[in-house]
């Protein structure tokens, strides 16, 4: 299979599975989730500003989300350690997976080339996806803006 046609999900398509170990270094599988609507939101790194200002909206917003039926599950390609610090950092409600060999940016598309200040590098692109009850993309949100995006997921989650 190409990297193209693997990234290119759409709605309406099952959501890749995966098997990822979260911040506690246990294996949280999207199959774990079967009957719950999954916010599954990918960003580029740890406690870093953009990060953590997304990652503290859903952290306020979670009684919101789970009224919805909603779970919410971040996912960068950091590791455990990085995950635990910047969980226990912000108070995080909610798992966070350490991503580290790549699998999971690659299967949803996340794995972008990317550049900064003219030089190109491998990178994630803040995207969220909202997976439904029978495990199907029901909502993507692609290049992320982090301060309406709580909005929009909650919204999305209404529908």
């Amino acid at each position: 299979m190409s990297n193209a046609a693997k990234s290119d999900l759409k709605v309406g398509q099952k959501a890749p599975d995966f098997t990822v170990l979260n911040d506690k270094g246990e294996k949280v599988k999207l199959s774990d989730f079967k009957g719950k609507k999954v916010v599954l939101y990918f960003y580029p790194k740890d406690d870093t500003p953009g990060c953590t200002k997304e990652a503290c909206a859903f952290r306020d917003g979670i009684a919101e989300i789970k009224k919805q039926g909603g779970e919410v599950i971040g996912v960068s390609v950091d590791s455990i350690d990085s995950h635990k610090k910047f969980k226990n950092k912000f108070d995080l409600n909610f798992p966070l997976l350490a991503d580290t060999d790549k699998k999971m940016v690659e299967a949803y598309g996340t794995w972008k080339e990317k550049s900064m200040y003219g030089r190109k590098y491998m990178g994630t692109e803040r995207t969220t996806f909202i997976i439904d009850e029978q495990g199907k993309i029901s909502h993507i949100f692609p290049k992320v803006k982090v301060d309406e995006h709580y909005d929009e997921v909650l919204q999305a989650l209404n529908e």
